[in-house]
């Protein structure tokens, strides 16, 4: 059998090599057809807030149950088989390569001055309207994407990953494709949806203030400013609406000398956001590359800091169980 440290750095390897091919059955897809299945059966019986509570219990167990039973049944065929299931769930669970490639493809328009597409791009991974932005706020919007999503999209699944391995890091996707699908502040999911979001909020706690922790140091191996990102991540961390999400942008744009946040359309609508870092200078599109390797540098010092962790804490235990 293969061991969960490298059955993490393979699943890692897969992504970098194939990043998330479309035609394979993804089990996040399968994820997201659950949640729509237990909202309507928890809705048919439950006032909201409960209904909530009961489809995020459902959901759960599902997952829980469902990667549990694929993981024994592929052990009991075989140890290699299981390792090999093991490192397939992994590697479904992490996304740094579609993260760089999606924002790299907003780069590319902007850089053969195709506006037009570049809205469309960036529109594909923020839930702003683009159709409206400059050239600035097209890349505001991919640098925001990428600090924002390399915690949930990255480091988060990692954590757990190292943590409780394929299990627990499917539970985290469960929990965070939930949280996209339930956690809206409109009048259909206000209720419904609390539940969802605070476990998203909590299941991202630790693993946004380890990460956001990791820039600084990521940014003095890229030579960016990394006595900038500490400031403006002691700072500003708190400067967003989300408990988490303001930790990682405020180290990001520390390091690279921007300022994000601010006025965003939303369905016609201006929404006002507090503002990030300061504007050291104006934003740019080399910044969507350099936070592409800001958001890759970040992500291993996290793994290896985890990976150090989980070797100290088990050779600990290991020491005590022999006495």
């Amino acid at each position: 059998m293969i061991s969960l440290e490298y059955q993490i750095l393979i699943a890692i390897l897969l992504d970098q090599l194939l990043g998330d091919p479309r035609w394979l059955p993804h089990p996040v897809r399968v994820i997201g057809a659950a949640c729509v299945w237990c909202e309507r059966l928890a809705r048919a019986v439950l006032p909201p807030l409960a209904a909530g509570l009961c489809a995020v219990l459902l959901v759960l167990g599902l997952t829980g149950t469902a990667t549990w039973t694929v993981l024994a049944g592929a052990k009991l065929i075989h140890p290699w088989l299981g390792s090999l299931i093991s490192i397939l769930l992994l590697y479904t669970t992490i996304a740094p390569r579609d993260l760089v490639r999606h924002s790299a493809e907003v780069y590319k328009s902007l850089r053969d001055g195709n506006l037009p597409e570049a809205r469309t791009r960036v529109g594909m991974i923020v839930g702003r309207d683009t159709a409206g932005l400059d050239e600035a706020g097209v890349a505001r919007a991919a640098v925001e994407s990428v600090a924002e999503s390399m915690v949930d999209g990255v480091t988060a699944p990692l954590f757990f990953a190292v943590l409780g391995g394929p299990m627990a890091a499917m539970l985290y996707k469960a929990v965070n494709t939930m949280d996209s699908m339930f956690g809206y502040k409109n009048e259909r999911y206000l209720r419904f949806g609390w539940a969802a979001a605070r476990l998203d909020d909590l299941a991202n706690f630790i693993p946004a203030r380890l990460t956001a922790l990791m820039i600084p140091a990521a940014a003095f191996l890229l030579r960016l400013d990394a006595k900038g990102s500490l400031f403006i991540l002691l700072r500003d961390r708190l400067r967003h609406a989300s408990p988490n999400s303001g930790h990682t942008e405020a180290a990001v744009a520390g390091a690279l000398g921007v300022q994000l946040g601010g006025a965003n359309f939303y369905f016609g609508q201006v929404m006002e956001k507090p503002t990030i870092g300061e504007a050291s200078h104006p934003i740019t599109p080399q910044d969507i590359l350099r936070v592409n390797r800001l958001m890759l540098a970040g992500s291993c010092l996290t793994l290896i800091f985890l990976l150090a962790l989980r070797y100290q804490i088990v050779s600990y235990l290991s020491s005590l169980a022999s006495r």
